[in-house]
Parts: structure tokens; sequence; C-alpha cells
């Protein structure tokens, strides 16, 4: 498995290649960014001279495109996310990923019909290009009852809707934050086979109940109590291969610099990888 960072959790970085310079000098494998910025601030030869000149690879870019509002909005979008699949491409991306919300001011199953049809004609688009669509199913529970009405929070009603959406190149973003407020087990990822993954995430929880755990307060791997070593064993033994990708959300900006951040995540990154023998 290749080893990533986001942006999410290292502080105030000023600019993406002082991000891949730390990710780089700290051995990580790949960063997630936006492709598209990064050419148009390089240049498409500069941006690439920027991966090459520190041996790393794009691991995903977000999805550019407004798909849980209304439709004017949905539409006004598809150019931009057209133009981030040429940008990803052209940087070796092959993954685009966005967040499922576990409710929803509209009424479930006319959001269910908005959000298939919509996500369906994004899949299209990132397909001609050769990118996959990640969804990723989010746990915590407060947020189930943010909005007025229920929608997708487990791992298989993701799948579920997966196939419903129809598309080859859509499958799952698996966060390991998700997967423990699922109250999810290794034998739930050893069912997965690695193809209906696009993409993971990797974070740790404070240890308070599963039920009083905040999307915006996580930790760095190997700090918290979610079974990291049993969730990197389980990808592994189903034959997942490609990125396993840092994102903490916190409540307030690190006071830490970027370089000790960086290097934090290099420490739990290694010890959650030796405790699974990987």
């Amino acid at each position: 498995m290749l080893k990533g960072l986001t942006r999410a959790g290292l502080g105030s970085i000023e600019n993406d290649e002082q991000f891949l310079k730390l990710a780089s000098d700290a051995g990580f494998d790949s960063v997630d960014l936006n492709a598209r910025a990064l050419i148009e601030q390089y240049g498409e030869k500069g941006a690439i001279e920027l991966f090459q000149r520190y041996n790393l690879q794009l691991g995903s870019i977000d999805l550019p495109v407004e798909w849980r509002a209304d439709e004017e909005a949905f539409l006004a979008g598809l150019p931009a996310l057209t133009e981030a699949a040429a940008a990803a491409r052209k940087l070796g991306c092959t993954r685009c990923c966005t967040y499922v919300l576990p409710s929803t001011d509209q009424m479930s199953a006319h959001f269910m019909a908005l959000a298939t049809r919509r996500l369906r004609i994004c899949a299209q688009i990132l397909g001609a290009y050769g990118i996959r669509l990640g969804l990723e199913f989010v746990g915590p529970h407060h947020l189930r009852t943010a909005w007025k009405y229920p929608f997708i929070w487990t791992m298989q009603d993701t799948l579920d809707w997966i196939d419903a959406i129809g598309e080859p190149n859509v499958g799952l973003l698996l966060d390991a934050y998700h997967w423990h407020t699922n109250n999810l087990t290794v034998t739930d990822l050893e069912r997965l086979q690695p193809h209906q993954i696009v993409h993971v995430h990797l974070n740790d929880a404070k240890d308070l109940p599963v039920d009083q755990i905040l999307d915006n307060d996580r930790i760095y791997p190997g700090e918290g109590i979610i079974d990291l070593p049993g969730f990197l064993r389980a990808l592994n033994q189903i034959g997942y291969t490609d990125f396993v990708t840092q994102e903490i959300l916190t409540p307030s900006a690190p006071k830490e610099s970027p370089e000790k951040l960086v290097q934090r995540s290099k420490k739990g990154y290694d010890q959650v990888f030796s405790a699974a023998g990987l």
C-alpha cells in the first residue's frame, strides 16, 4: 500500500510545492491536492516536474461539483469537472472523491433520485478520462441528525447505492474514522473486493463512546483507539495495494509547524503499519 497525505491537519502550509517537499522528505508516496490549480500555477510541464522531483504520485482529487444542492448549481459545475479530470490525468491521477453526508434537508427519496442521477453523470465524465469516483460514507452520529431527514451513513448502504448508480468506475472512499463510528469490524472489510475501494483515508479517534465522537475532532494515526493495524491488515488481505492517505479534521488549526506535524504523521504511519506487519 502507498502512504499518502492530504493537507488536512498539517497546519499552515504556504503552497503546494512546500506540501510536496514535506511529504517527500518524510518518505510518503503520494499527496492529494487540486491538480487544476497546480497546473494553473506551474504549467503542465512544471507540475509534472514537481511530482518527479519529489518522487510522489497524485493520489486523488476532490469532486469539484456541487451535487447536493439545486440543479442549477449542479449543471454550472460540470465544466469545472471536465477541466479537473483533464488536469488530473495529465498528472497521472486516476481517482476523484466526494463525501456523502448522513442527513439532508431534502426529503430522502427525492434527494436519492437526484443524487443518483447527478453522480452517474459525474462518473460518466470522469470515466471518459480513465478516472474512478469514490463515495465516502460518513459515520459520526451527530451528523445523522444535523439536517432534517436521514440519508446514507453505512458501508453496505453505500455499496448498494453504488450498484444503483450503475457505472463501473464508482466505488468506496473508505475512511477508518467512519468505519469505526459505524461499529464495523475487520470481518466487514474482509468481505470487500479490492476493486470496490477507490481510495482510503487513515486517521484515529479519541477514547470516547462511539456515539460521542465528532467528525471534526480526529487525531493522528496511532494516537487513538481505532484498530488501525487490523484495518490495514484486512485491506492487505483482500489485495488492496493502492493509496492510504491521512486526513485529520480538527476543530481549530494546529499550532505546531507543518514540519513537526508531517513528522508526527510519519511516526504514526510507521507505528500502525509496523503493528500490521506491513
